[in-house]
């Protein structure tokens, strides 16, 4: 990971944001969170601008600048905002939360556009790659695909009854998706698509992946392994073809919350309620850096180190 080309956030309890030097594990950065604890994060794909979603706002910050001000401030939500993403060209941005709701906002300007209706506390939301349906995962079990052009719900799964979705990951080329649940277990179904062009889920795997609560599952970006990051204070790698356990990774002393690759797959930063962030060598098995500065638990972390056309010609 070339250093000039990495953008490396970590967020929670403590009301601060801070950006780290990936290499060096040095902060650089920090920024403050006052109205409440940072619950998720989330870095546009041309690393101009983050995204700290809160209770009950959502926070956009330019990486770039100095200023400690939002560039903008999104309020509609009604609790807990658990879910941030933006659309592959940083159109628009969406969320998911406590109240119910998965919303799309305009990028430019704090505009709700849409809101649909989950009936129970959303716990994740992510993007197709196909830019094109948003699948939220909610408290009572339930998972549900959004078709952005319909606008509604084209899909309705629920893999566990009354088992919360703790986590969704689609695999980037849209052949997969995990939900990961309070069970410990991830459901994994084939994503196919229709002469319809709605996606339909085929029933492919059921992995008993930790004892505890499963609190993030993340496919790597070569769709090679699962990453699932748990209460038991352990993060394990599972590879995709034939789900078996390829490692665990052992040094937090408390709760994993979070967890995002780099871009080669071989490396994965988490985060934990011990109040540290970690660079995890995936070849060694090894934590390489530890990123210590906040003093509450730290539940979301983000990075970016994706070459950017015509500007990180080496990353």
């Amino acid at each position: 990971m070339a250093s000039s080309s990495v953008v490396l956030a970590s967020a929670g309890y403590d009301h601060t944001i801070r950006f780290w030097e990936a290499t060096s594990g040095c902060c650089y950065r920090t920024l403050q969170y006052a109205e409440s604890q940072v619950n998720k994060l989330e870095i546009t794909a041309d690393k101009t601008r983050i995204a700290a979603a809160g209770n009950p706002q959502i926070r956009v910050f330019d990486v770039n600048s100095p200023d400690p001000n939002p560039l903008l401030s999104y309020d509609g939500h009604a609790g807990n905002v658990t879910a941030v993403g933006f659309h592959k060209d940083g159109k628009w941005m969406f969320t998911g939360g406590e109240d119910g709701t998965v919303r799309v906002w305009d990028t430019r300007s704090p505009v709700c556009q849409r809101t649909y209706e989950s009936r129970a506390a959303v716990n994740s939301v992510v993007l197709h790659p196909n830019q094109g349906e948003l699948i939220s995962g909610d408290q009572t079990g339930h998972i549900r695909v959004w078709d952005l052009t319909a606008s509604a719900c084209s899909c309705e799964l629920v893999p566990e009854i009354g088992t919360a979705v703790r986590s969704l990951t689609v695999a980037l080329d849209g052949t997969m998706i995990v939900a990961a649940n309070n069970n410990g277990t991830c459901y994994v179904w084939r994503m196919m698509r229709g002469a319809s062009l709605t996606t339909h889920f085929e029933p492919l795997h059921k992995l008993k992946a930790h004892s505890n609560i499963i609190l993030k599952c993340l496919i790597s970006p070569d769709c090679q392994q699962l990453a699932t990051t748990s209460a038991d204070k352990t993060v394990k790698l599972w590879n995709l073809d034939g789900f078996t356990l390829d490692r665990t990774l052992v040094g937090h002393t408390r709760w994993v919350w979070d967890c995002v690759f780099s871009v080669d797959a071989a490396y994965l930063v988490t985060a934990s309620s011990d109040a540290t962030a970690r660079l995890w060598d995936l070849g060694s098995s090894e934590a390489i850096r530890t990123y210590s500065g906040h003093h509450k638990a730290v539940v979301c972390c983000a990075l970016n180190d994706s070459a950017i056309e015509g500007r990180d010609a080496d990353g």
